[in-house]
């Protein structure tokens, strides 16, 4: 009775068995329920004779529908091989025009081969010639970590606005959902540098006005600073200009317990520290109000320390190089030359 997803015949079944157990007659019910005592008596015999499981609805009788094997192959062709005229992808009540069908057939065609022509994702395949050896290497340092060294993921979020909204938003309420001005006010921006740790699920972030290497050099120092002696430190890093200066790869030359591990281009979803961001983003940033740069700044070191605290967990990675590079190449396979 209390189920949110259960069909709501099922759930006045329910209610009907409970009302006459608790001793309510069978007449006050349908009455409550807005069905026949024939139905009434209809669902106690089927509870007598079956539990719970009398409950569902039985199959009806007759021949189930069956969609022809030229329909089912019509429509397939059309969805995977044309564009209607009229928009950029198919809809249901489109195809059925085009194929001459119902859109329940339409409907029930698409869920069998799993067709959902109003979605789209985007993609981008790396051309690095190094990508196997860099996702073997990554993947590795996630699921099988070097002994008695540290991995991070590392990388900056860059220009994080601090919006103000032009008029105080409407709280929610019973009803209705909360709700703010589409417009917006901009009071500056500023910049994160983030180390996620891959054993702990910590972050140590720097926040600073601009993003250059001069900011991107004082951090890694910072870690360095902060990381425990005597222990390698790994750090995965894009491939980001800044991250490859004379300057940065001068000092970690002089520091040689720090290993860069650099991803291959055009793959940014292998950076940990990328998940993060995106909790970041949407837990204090995408909803905040921030009238200042300082109240911007505040926040994000605010969200830093709850995480660290009581959010932190070891980062688990489960897909292998192996998976990751048959995917990839499964993907250029299709790809037009």
């Amino acid at each position: 009775m209390r189920s949110t997803s259960l069909p709501q015949g099922l759930i006045t079944r329910a209610k009907i068995l409970l009302s006459l157990d608790e001793g309510i007659n069978p007449t006050d019910v349908a009455l409550a329920q807005r069905v026949s005592r024939k139905t009434i008596y209809k669902w106690v015999k089927r509870y007598d004779e079956a539990g719970v499981d009398g409950l569902a609805d039985q199959a009806r009788p007759g021949r189930p529908t069956v969609i022809e094997k030229d329909t089912v192959s019509r429509v397939l062709t059309l969805t995977t091989e044309r564009v209607p005229h009229e928009a950029t992808h198919w809809s249901v009540l489109l195809m059925a025009k085009y194929a001459q069908v119902t859109a329940w057939q339409v409907r029930q065609i698409w869920k069998a081969a799993d067709l959902q022509p109003h979605r789209i994702k985007t993609f981008k395949i790396s051309n690095d010639p190094l990508f196997a050896d860099k996702v073997v290497d990554i993947v590795g340092l996630y699921m099988d970590p070097p002994h008695n060294a540290v991995v991070l993921s590392v990388d900056e979020k860059t220009q994080i606005q601090a919006l103000d909204r032009t008029q105080p938003s409407l709280p929610l309420s019973p009803g209705r959902i909360g709700s703010r001005t589409h417009d917006y006010k901009r009071h500056g921006t500023t910049s994160l540098y983030a180390a996620f740790n891959i054993l702990t699920g910590e972050v140590m972030g720097q926040v600073t006005n601009q993003h250059r290497s001069q900011e991107f050099l004082a951090f890694l120092k910072e870690i360095k600073r902060q990381a425990p002696r005597g222990k390698d430190l790994h750090i995965i890093l894009d491939n980001l200009s800044a991250h490859k200066t004379p300057a940065v790869m001068a000092w970690v030359e002089k520091n040689p317990r720090i290993h860069f591990h650099f991803t291959p281009t055009s793959s940014s979803w292998l950076n940990a520290v990328e998940g993060w961001f995106a909790q970041l983003e949407r837990r204090a940033l995408y909803r905040g109000v921030f009238t200042s740069v300082a109240e911007l700044k505040a926040e994000i070191e605010r969200f830093i320390e709850v995480h660290n605290k009581e959010l932190a967990k070891p980062f688990r990675w489960t897909k292998s190089a192996e998976n990751i590079i048959a995917a990839v190449n499964r993907a250029k396979s299709v790809l037009p030359n």
